[in-house]
């Protein structure tokens, strides 16, 4: 029997002396627009959230509503309903909810410079987080995770700091460590480059005034570090 999809990417083919070609021929290309450099707004929502005409989303284990049954699969809003496309191994997208260029392994979506045949990877990532700043120093919510290997953390002063001269960006027991004397003036940024080193448990970032106490501000950091995976049994 004739095949009546697509091997890879499940493009719904034309059968042959089929009336009304045009519409297969459409859905196949509404489909190909969404497989080709995909942009995916998320990986990780469990149910359908409210979407426009043409958005896709990567469907999480465990998902429910109308991606109940779709895990591992891509979502496309089309024609008012969800449409359900295959995520091949290898496949490369950028998840827009977390600003990243990704490739398909198995079951998930990773960053990463180098795949082993079992899973084992290298990471690349980049995590991104703002405080607000009050007193003598502030830690940031977002942590540099454990056994990573953090390479620069990066600053920009969103909201002008106040109660200090200027501040320094760095953490426990070593104030400094991505930059010292920053500035207080909104705009004002700085890419804090280190020699690679090692984090073996979950760590904050720590914004420490030079002198005073903060009284206000806002700083958004990004923490650029290597992570090591596991390859599987």
């Amino acid at each position: 029997m004739a095949e009546e999809t697509t091997i890879r990417l499940g493009l719904p083919l034309v059968a042959a002396a089929q009336a009304q070609k045009h519409v297969t021929v459409n859905e196949a290309l509404l489909r190909l627009d969404a497989l080709t450099q995909p942009r995916i707004a998320s990986v990780s929502l469990g149910a359908p959230p409210s979407a426009a005409e043409g958005d896709l989303y990567g469907v999480p284990s465990g998902a429910g509503g109308a991606w109940s049954g779709a895990a591992g699969q891509l979502a496309l809003r089309s024609g008012g309903d969800w449409v359900f496309l295959p995520a091949g191994d290898g496949m490369i997208a950028f998840i827009a909810d977390e600003g990243r260029i990704a490739v398909r392994h198995g079951e998930d979506w990773v960053t990463a410079l180098a795949v082993s045949p079992h899973g084992a990877a290298t990471l690349h990532q980049v995590i991104e987080g703002d405080v607000d700043l009050l007193g003598d120093a502030t830690d940031g919510g977002a942590l540099i995770p454990e056994r990573a290997i953090v390479l620069a953390v990066t600053t920009r002063t969103l909201t002008a700091v106040t109660g200090a001269p200027a501040y320094d960006c760095g953490i426990a027991g070593e104030p400094a460590k991505f930059g010292g004397g920053l500035g207080a003036a909104a705009g004002s940024t700085n890419a804090g480059v280190i020699g690679p080193t090692a984090f073996y448990a979950p760590t904050p970032v720590r914004l420490s005034a030079t002198t005073g106490s903060f009284t206000g501000g806002r700083v958004r950091y990004a923490i650029h570090c290597l992570r090591p995976t596991i390859p599987a049994a």
